[in-house]
């Protein structure tokens, strides 16, 4: 539409519409682009709003540095996109730290240097996980630290009530590390998980030397006890030694007491067959019986320190000088015949 300037100038109305060729086409084509570019914004902020929690980790929600709700398990979960609510992770595996040497006292008074080390680890509570965050920042560095610095001071505490000799000593049911570390391990983990909501898993001593001073004391000390584990051990073996020989005399006694016994036995039954013999070689033979009685007799009475006057027509001195029955007989009856002789032929 436009005027026209005539020359008597008035203005004319010349209406008419120039057409475009490109109009319809891109229409289309806008609401194509636009369509895209919500469709890319839509996705992209789908993928902001994933969040990904990782085995071993936690996944901590802020909203506008707020936390409103901590994600345990691993997979994937919705949040609502940046910069209204982010994602703080967490790391939930163990971690280490040492104390570093430290002199401390045990109760007896002697100085010792320790080191220890602590295994610790933000528990898997969402409670926990909120309170080592906003403790800490969730900084497992800043939270070593601090642990180390309680650790120090726990040492002291701890090692205040043990002797020496429970920490270091030959004799290995005299030491209590065990008893040391678990009464370590129990401070520690009160006044972390309070401070920061972590806990101690484990505390170990890395190290335990002595001061020179200590260390000669603890020298004498087990001088000392190796000296008396001797004196006790010497005491039981002679009071062992002691016992010993009182059960073989014993025994001895019980055994001369039985051969006693056995030979007494075998002498009354000797004497019994003796009594039997001299029985049947009386019985057989009486005078012969008595002449080797009386030769036993003398056996028994004479040696060779006697000397004896005694008549020698008694018995039992008569054998020694008639001589057997028949011997000292007259010349003329030796030759009488046999048949007249009183005693058996020998």
């Amino acid at each position: 539409m436009g005027f026209i300037h005539t020359p008597d100038g008035h203005h004319h109305h010349h209406g008419h519409s120039h057409g475009q060729p490109g109009a319809p086409v891109n229409r289309p084509r806008f609401a194509l682009r636009v369509a895209l570019a919500a469709l890319c914004v839509i996705v992209a902020l789908v993928v902001a709003s994933f969040v990904q929690v990782r085995e071993g980790e936690a996944a901590v929600v802020t909203r506008f540095g707020d936390p409103v709700r901590v994600l345990l398990q691993p997979g994937l979960a919705w949040r609502l996109p940046a910069p209204i609510e982010a994602v703080v992770p967490v790391d939930l595996r163990l971690h280490t730290t040492s104390s570093g040497l430290q002199d401390v006292g045990t109760r007896d008074g002697l100085r010792i240097i320790v080191q220890a080390y602590v295994a610790w680890r933000v528990p898997a509570n969402a409670n926990d996980i909120g309170r080592f965050v906003r403790a800490v920042r969730n900084e497992p560095d800043e939270a070593a630290r601090q642990i180390r610095s309680l650790v120090g001071s726990a040492l002291q505490t701890t090692s205040a009530g043990f002797d020496l000799a429970s920490l270091v000593n030959t004799d290995p049911g005299q030491v209590r590390i065990g008893a040391f570390e678990e009464a370590l391990r129990r401070q520690v983990d009160a006044q972390v998980y309070a401070a920061y909501g972590v806990h101690v898993v484990q505390v170990g001593l890395e190290r335990l030397t002595l001061p020179a001073v200590t260390l000669a004391a603890t020298v004498e000390r087990m001088r000392a006890e190796r000296e008396t584990v001797a004196a006790q051990r010497t005491a039981e073996g002679n009071r062992e030694a002691a016992q010993i020989r009182s059960d073989a005399d014993r025994d001895a006694r019980v055994l001369i007491a039985d051969a006693n016994v056995k030979a007494a036995d075998i002498e009354a039954q000797s004497r019994k067959d003796a009594a039997a013999i001299y029985g049947k070689s009386y019985a057989a033979d009486p005078q012969l019986y008595t002449m080797l009685r009386s030769l036993d007799t003398l056996g028994t009475v004479v040696n060779t320190n006697t000397n004896l006057i005694l008549r020698t027509d008694a018995a039992p001195f008569r054998a020694l000088v008639q001589g057997p029955p028949g011997i000292g007989a007259p010349a003329n009856a030796a030759a009488a015949p046999p048949a007249r002789s009183h005693g058996p032929s020998r």
